[in-house]
């Protein structure tokens, strides 16, 4: 198993790697109801929302804001679980174009932990994850579009000892990768594009500090998104019913089984893939970014929350970013705000960006359930009208 994996994904030499995963399992049938059965926070078309807009228009009684902070432009913040939020941010070393770190909500501190690539060469740091004890980091050759996987533990603002976890080639896309408490989870796909375009996709789990990862989840295909964590479960979108047709079963399977245990399965139609997926509250939250012509319900655009049982609640506005919130209340990003969905009241209102930011407003740092939602946006000058530093915010839920 572990010379197959190893081969399958180009990547021989890494020496920190077990396998041991088995095929995604498939225990519920296709979602396809009805778009008259689901619940509509806002209107669309001929159907009417059932929502009312909350009485001051901006849900002050849901969100109460925590703090503000100014990064260096060009700053972009990545979805955590934690007080940490890593980030990737334009070198101010003249021999990388990129560096990562990670910034704290809780204490205000900064901390730059990879200021150039391990890797050397023309790679730069293509993306980073992190928890509020590991962190991870991915390295890109812009030319070959080779690429390395690493990861650390994290504490205080300071990385361990780095760890190689995977190295991949042209064939293969960069991980999409999270974390969560001493875990780095990540997918290993090949590209479309790439000459093994027909292979499995594999998620990986590795803790820190250990010598090994395990291969979780292999997927007969490409994973519909990227893995997200949430109230100890870890979702999932792999090809499931493969002899059937393109068919993406996003799965919630538990982190205290190291993903062996299945928490729950929504099948959707036929062809339609899921841009984000998150299981929280004990339901799905999950987006779907096009109108696909069929599939019922979930083959058209927004944001849905529900499961397999077919009850839907739905914001059928265009999703641009993972989904936040805690006990029933949901953060929704759509193009220049986010919309504040209230399940228990019933009720929506609209977080606004701050003041002088860039057209597509701010963007989520925060991901599944969480008392501290965070958001990012870029901001112009007040003089000039040039973007000139970041913006992050914090409110408690």
């Amino acid at each position: 198993m572990r010379g197959t994996a190893a081969t399958a994904a180009g990547a021989a030499a890494i020496s920190v790697l077990s396998s041991c995963g088995k095929p995604a399992e498939t225990t519920a049938d296709p979602v396809v109801v009805d778009s008259g059965t689901a619940t509509y926070v806002v209107g669309s078309g001929d159907i009417q929302g059932s929502y009312e807009q909350a009485a001051d228009g901006r849900g002050t009684a849901t969100l109460a804001e925590a703090g503000s902070w100014s990064l260096p432009l060009g700053c972009v913040l990545r979805p955590s679980e934690g007080a940490w939020k890593p980030y990737v941010v334009p070198s101010e070393t003249p021999s990388a174009m990129t560096s990562a770190g990670a910034f704290s909500v809780s204490s205000g501190t900064n901390a730059l932990l990879v200021d150039v690539p391990r890797t050397g060469g023309n790679f730069v740091i293509y993306d980073a994850q992190c928890s509020d004890s590991v962190f991870a980091w991915t390295e890109l050759d812009i030319v070959s579009h080779e690429w390395r996987l690493f990861a650390a533990p994290f504490s205080d603002g300071a990385l361990g000892t780095v760890t190689t976890l995977w190295k991949g080639d042209a064939d293969y896309d960069p991980p999409l990768t999270c974390c969560t408490a001493t875990n780095v989870i990540w997918l290993v796909m090949p590209s479309t594009s790439g000459s093994k375009s027909t292979e499995s996709s594999s998620c990986y789990l590795w803790k820190a500090g250990a010598d090994s990862a395990d291969e979780v989840v292999r997927s007969q295909g490409r994973f519909a998104c990227a893995p997200t964590v949430s109230d100890g479960n870890v979702t999932l979108a792999p090809r499931v019913r493969v002899s059937e047709g393109r068919y993406f079963g996003i799965t919630a399977y538990s982190l205290d089984s190291d993903l062996s245990t299945q928490v729950d399965q929504l099948v959707l139609p036929a062809s339609v893939a899921p841009m984000y997926a998150t299981y929280m509250n004990g339901k799905f939250v999950f987006s779907i970014e096009a109108n696909y012509g069929t599939g019922g319900l979930l083959g058209n655009m927004g944001t849905y929350i529900g499961s397999g049982d077919g009850s839907f609640i739905v914001l059928p506005r265009e999703p641009a970013a993972v989904v936040a919130g805690k006990g029933g209340v949901y953060l929704v990003k759509t193009r220049a705000s986010h919309v504040i969905v209230d399940t228990n009241a019933q009720t929506y209102a609209t977080l606004s960006a701050p003041n002088r930011t860039l057209d597509f407003g701010d963007y989520p740092a925060s991901v599944g359930t969480t008392s501290t939602f965070v958001t990012f946006a870029t901001v112009k000058d007040e003089q000039s009208g040039y973007p000139s530093s970041v913006q992050v915010r914090a409110w408690s839920l």
